[in-house]
């Protein structure tokens, strides 16, 4: 099964474009049912319906996430219908397959309160790590960016003068983002104070380590994290938590949710809609307002 799959991989990579976080998702769940199949004396060739629904059960007894269950799921189903479409089987055993229900999570979010408590800290102006954090949580919530997108942007990606940005989503698909005033000031800052990082190197990573080189997603988390310790949040609130905060307060103020679909770069309305949030005493003073008989 490793050469078919390895093949089904790149397929994923080069073809499909899927982001390597995917990529490394489907081999690990694709290398755990290859496990389960030698373990039943089976292989990908002979594996049936029933042999498939015997390797969610075990995962089921394992008490994994729904979402874990799931992903793994349509690992499998894209793989068969790799292997159908190879004309290596003629059939796709997991397609029917039930997918479990997944639980509809609301993600953490700041109100707005937080989000300036979060943002405003006495920054060294002399330090191009600080001004570098505070650019990054800045530009984060002014354009509602996936931490990974982030972290990828580089030089030639940031249109200052318009306020733009030209960001990677997932899929390699581009979208234009603007940004605001605020996350532009501080930018400019730190891009500025970004040359005593790179020390005569050429980077084109916009935001860096102290050692010059691109600042990975893990960098920006711990950041995020020790920020909320210092304004004694306590609820889960991570990265994407921003991501979400950026959508909810745009809502709130009256923007479009299609707008915020495109600034947010999700292919579905319904994808926007898990990250968006209105307090009650919003929706009940929008009511109150635009209802004719309120």
């Amino acid at each position: 099964m490793k050469k078919e799959v390895e093949e089904f991989l790149n397929f994923l990579r080069f073809e499909k474009n899927a982001s390597p976080h995917t990529v490394a998702a489907y081999s690990r769940d694709l290398n755990q049912l290859s496990a389960y199949l030698r373990e039943n004396g089976m292989t990908w060739k002979n594996a049936d319906t029933l042999t498939l629904r015997g390797f969610l059960a075990e995962l089921h007894e394992l008490q994994l996430k729904k979402s874990s269950v799931i992903r793994k799921l349509a690992a499998m189903r894209s793989f068969f219908d790799f292997c159908l479409k190879r004309k290596w089987r003629s059939d796709n055993p997991a397609g029917a397959l039930a997918t479990p229900r997944k639980e509809e999570l609301i993600p953490g979010f700041l109100t707005e309160n937080e989000t300036t408590r979060l943002l405003e800290w006495e920054v060294k102006k002399d330090d191009p790590i600080d001004l570098r954090d505070k650019a990054i949580l800045e530009l984060l919530y002014a354009s509602g960016l996936r931490v990974s997108e982030l972290v990828s942007l580089d030089l030639e990606d940031i249109h200052l003068k318009e306020r733009l940005l030209r960001v990677k989503g997932k899929g390699k698909k581009e979208r234009i983002v603007p940004f605001g005033r605020e996350a532009e000031k501080w930018l400019k800052s730190y891009l500025a104070a970004r040359t005593a990082l790179i020390k005569n190197k050429v980077v084109p990573a916009v935001f860096l380590n102290y050692r010059g080189e691109r600042l990975t997603v893990r960098s920006v988390q711990r950041l995020v994290r020790r920020r909320l310790r210092q304004i004694a949040v306590n609820r889960k609130i991570s990265p994407h938590s921003l991501r979400h905060s950026f959508a909810s307060h745009l809502l709130s103020r009256g923007a479009d949710l299609r707008a915020i679909q495109e600034l947010l770069g999700h292919k579905s309305l319904a994808t926007t809609q898990k990250y968006t949030h209105l307090d009650l005493t919003h929706l009940l003073e929008v009511y109150h307002k635009a209802h004719p008989r309120s």
